[in-house]
């Protein structure tokens, strides 16, 4: 992870938002909305071209002080006839920090609503992908923090129009680069459009050897001219399922985050659940840490838990906004190390990372100490927006956002799936029609390689214990502990220690030994909690989570063959209309609400909300392509 740098905001004698780093300006002074309506909306005949379509996608090359998405946003509202939604997909270097943008918009000519509506959300300056939704998620806002030519390459997405924007191209010629040009050319097909202001000699030549057409229009303001140009490519691409029913196996934290984002694309779901009522599995958990984990070297599961971590956090007040509210606290976590060393090590990645504090930080034992009010062994992690979320409230949101769009029938077990021309039909066991659709997402754990038929697919269930204490004798414990286990603050007068993880053992008992295991990691984390006087037998729950070999999700459409001998993911045949999202592990609270975006996202050839390098990361296909050399799961 290579740390952000902030833009600081600065103005020009003329009082235009200006960059010291590369002594340009930021927009015209003739005015940032009347040179976003010349050159990148008339550029790309917007809004003519969104009318009468179900999504629009636009790529831009530099958010800057986002007037460019704020002028088309407004220009979309008030389009009686504009798509249903409208991707805005940006990426930014150097993103100002939410005060700065705010005194830049003060005095915009956007309407406050729309200003304000940016502001609330504006994410922290972290590097990788930050999705927002406007409009009741009608219009979404993908920004990409860092570098812009890196970003542009890992974009999953077919861009309607491109704005290339930026600082000029002899203040930032990495930005107006080859590789920027071939990575927009990769993005878009025979039917794609772009605009800019510059008319360098060098811009028109790298767009035309990557394959845009380009022409001189006049331009805005001082400027003479402008470019405009067509991809001249005749790439295909792929269509959104015409027939917008799903049946989604699983009505746990999967399935009905999957439910909520289909129905927000228009989709009615309906979800088969074997037990009588939603939310029976590891979604019935009392509560859970919420939180991301870092690493040194910013690997697969850092980043991935960051963006889970941050959509989450978006998710949550989104479903707050629409009044179906989470029984949720963001109390803060503490991850306290384990020993001297790792509490070193912890102190080091928190340095090298960079990250701003409001993310993470380290706490010193004495520090973790008043924050958790009991003794801690150790320092460790702080991470202030963290806190606990109880599952099952998460999963009766969703469904509640979904409303009518989605169905839920309990106790109905599914025994087998079939393929029926079109459509996927789902069994009982005396071979009788359950219910049919075009799209079938299993999302009912490790019982999932069962009806896909894929035995070879290293997903497997581990039980998990989790031992319910009385916060009476954990005050004033207010934060969510964790390391050696975790703790959560109490829900109804009980706090939530956790959790055992055995693979492969389906009881559903509990057992003292592993209530004991609990109690000795709490120990270990805050010592004086070591020896609780716990009076008669400890309640608890047991719930089996599903486990991938890597550790990582797996989400994406299922292959239709097992050798991957001579594919890579883009070419590996699927089977079409079969879907997977499982391998949460202990993390589905982190985990689950992106994971259902981006699902959807592929399902409906939307832009993806992380980089394509992530998104092939959770891919379940990755397991044909690298055959995993091990068959051992390690603990979480």
């Amino acid at each position: 992870m290579s740390a952000i740098e902030p833009a600081s905001l600065q103005r020009s004698a003329e009082g235009v938002p200006y960059s010291d780093r590369y002594d340009d300006v930021y927009h015209a002074a003739a005015g940032a909305i009347a040179q976003t309506r010349h050159v990148f909306l008339a550029g790309n005949d917007l809004p003519a071209r969104w009318q009468g379509r179900e999504t629009f996608t636009i790529v831009e090359t530099g958010f800057g002080l986002g007037n460019n998405f704020l002028a088309t946003w407004l220009a979309w509202k008030a389009d009686p006839h504009a798509s249903g939604r409208l991707h805005f997909v940006s990426v930014e270097k150097h993103p100002f920090l939410v005060t700065d943008l705010a005194h830049a918009l003060a005095d915009s000519e956007i309407p406050a609503a729309l200003t304000q509506a940016l502001l609330a959300q504006w994410p922290l300056p972290l590097p990788g992908a930050h999705r927002l939704e406007f409009d009741g998620g009608r219009v979404v806002l993908s920004l990409f923090f860092g570098e812009g030519h890196r970003l542009l390459e890992s974009l999953a997405l077919r861009a309607d129009a491109i704005y290339l924007d930026g600082f000029a191209p002899a203040k930032n010629p990495e930005l107006w680069s080859e590789p920027v040009f071939r990575a927009l050319a990769r993005l878009s097909d025979r039917d794609t459009t772009l605009a800019t202001w510059s008319v360098s000699g060098s811009v028109r030549e790298g767009l035309e050897r990557a394959a845009f057409e380009v022409e001189k229009t006049p331009g805005f303001s001082g400027k003479r001219e402008m470019l405009r140009g067509r991809y001249r490519g005749a790439r295909p691409r792929q269509g959104a399922p015409l027939r917008r029913h799903a049946l989604i196996v699983g009505a746990g934290l999967a399935g009905s985050a999957v439910a909520e984002r289909l129905a927000a694309r228009g989709f009615t779901s309906e979800l088969l659940e074997a037990r009588e009522e939603v939310a029976q599995g590891a979604s019935g958990n009392l509560a859970g840490a919420f939180r991301p984990l870092p690493s040194q070297d910013d690997n697969y599961l850092s980043r991935i838990t960051r963006a889970g971590f941050l959509y989450g956090l978006q998710h949550l007040a989104a479903l707050d906004r629409g009044g179906h509210a989470v029984l949720w606290e963001d109390c803060g976590v503490l991850h306290l190390a384990r020993n001297a060393e790792q509490e070193q090590r912890q102190r080091r990645i928190v340095d090298t990372l960079g990250a701003p504090a409001a993310y993470l930080d380290w706490v010193s034992a004495a520090d973790a100490t008043r924050k958790a009010g009991h003794t801690a062994s150790f320092g460790g992690w702080w991470f202030p927006q963290g806190g606990w979320i109880q599952p099952r409230s998460l999963v009766e949101a969703n469904l509640a956002a979904a409303g009518e769009r989605a169905r839920v029938r309990p106790s109905t077990h599914v025994a087998r799936l079939q393929q029926d021309g079109d459509d996927w039909l789902a069994l009982d066991e005396q071979d009788r029609e359950i219910a049919r659709a075009g799209i079938v997402i299993l999302a009912n754990a490790h019982d999932a390689r069962r009806l896909a038929e894929a035995e070879w697919l290293p997903l497997r269930a581990a039980r998990g214990q989790v031992s319910h204490l009385p916060m009476a004798q954990l005050a004033p414990l207010g934060v969510v502990v964790c390391g050696q286990g975790y703790i959560t603050p109490g829900i109804g007068g009980h706090a939530a220690l956790g959790a055992s993880f055995v693979v492969d053992d389906f009881d559903l008992g509990l057992r003292e030994d592993e209530h004991a295991e609990n109690l000795r990691k709490l120990g270990l984390m805050l010592p004086e909690l070591a020896q609780l006087p716990i009076s008669g037998a400890m309640d608890g729950r047991v719930s089996l989570r599903p486990v991938s070999i890597d550790r990582l999700p797996m989400v994406g459409a299922l292959p239709a063959t097992t050798s991957g001998a001579g594919y890579n993911l883009g070419t590996l045949p699927r089977r079409d209309g079969l879907w997977l999202i499982s391998g949460f592990g202990a993390r589905g609270l982190v985990w689950s609400s992106l994971c259902a975006e981006l699902l959807a996202s592929r399902i409906c050839a939307e832009p993806l909300p992380l980089e394509s390098d992530l998104a092939d990361a959770l891919d379940p296909a990755r397991f044909v392509i690298n055959p995993p050399r091990q068959t051992g799961f390690a603990g979480d």
